[in-house]
């Protein structure tokens, strides 16, 4: 059984969808996303797959280090 979370059952607004395209394209760990939305990691997953937002692998960094 998941967590809940104080979004979880309310639709997604315009706000929300935009905040998870920057959230994704800043490379942010799905759950951190889900945590920052008060939504589950599935719920994100599922919402990021619906709208066509790509969610990196985890085991990119998420903070744009430099590889020198």
């Amino acid at each position: 059984m998941s967590k809940s979370t104080r979004n979880t059952g309310k639709k997604w607004s315009g706000s929300d969808i935009k905040q998870l395209n920057q959230l994704a394209k800043k490379n942010t760990p799905t759950r951190v996303i889900g945590l920052k939305m008060g939504r589950t990691a599935n719920a994100v997953q599922s919402k990021a797959s619906e709208q066509g937002v790509s969610l990196k692998p985890t085991n990119q960094s998420p903070y744009n280090r430099r590889n020198t």
